[in-house]
């Protein structure tokens, strides 16, 4: 005779979760997974452009998020945009290691303009939560800032050099396309 298991699908609130995560309950943490592994793998591919480093790197940051969850502090941002910070960090502190710099330097001329033309940035099925629409709605280059910075991993003095404006210019712009990314993002919550 055959017994069947039940599963009962559980929803957890952001706040439930976050209880969960730090009691390290480990259905917490695979419902985090199941929830928002494919929205932070998007913004990974986005800005290391490859599915291999991608996989490497997501590990990565739900390590990090279960490490760290005691160091989240509600009152300083939602949840989701925490684990963003940590995606978009990770990611781009692995494009800057020496690690993957020696590996870019030994990649063959054709395999790299093979793997640059496959994943470019241009390439829309990296966007998974639709985050390019939500850009979009920006002008023109507020859209080249949050790319540069967000996505390319530039300083504000890199962006300054880069576009040949003042720092001081390059601030100002970049806050003004943060708060008006956040108008644009009130519609989506």
């Amino acid at each position: 005779m055959k017994r069947k298991i039940l599963t009962i699908k559980t929803i957890y609130s952001e706040e439930e979760l976050i209880v969960l995560l730090k009691e390290r309950n480990e259905s917490g943490f695979h419902y985090l997974y199941d929830h928002y592994s494919g929205a932070l793998y998007g913004i990974i591919l986005r800005i290391v452009q490859s599915k291999e480093y991608t996989e490497e790197i997501i590990q990565d940051v739900f390590v990090k998020i279960w490490n760290s969850i005691q160091q989240y502090d509600s009152s300083k941002g939602r949840f989701y945009t925490w684990m963003i910070n940590i995606a978009r960090n990770t990611a781009i502190d692995y494009l800057k290691s020496k690690g993957f710099q020696n590996e870019l330097k030994n990649q063959s001329l054709p395999d790299f303009v093979y793997n640059s033309a496959e994943l470019s940035t241009t390439n829309n099925s990296s966007d998974f939560i639709g985050f390019n629409k939500v850009i979009e709605g920006l002008e023109v280059d507020k859209q080249e800032l949050i790319d540069l910075a967000y996505y390319q991993g530039y300083t504000q003095n890199e962006i300054s050099e880069k576009l040949k404006i003042p720092l001081g210019t390059v601030k100002t712009k970049m806050r003004n396309a943060l708060m008006k990314l956040k108008d644009l993002l009130k519609d989506y919550q």
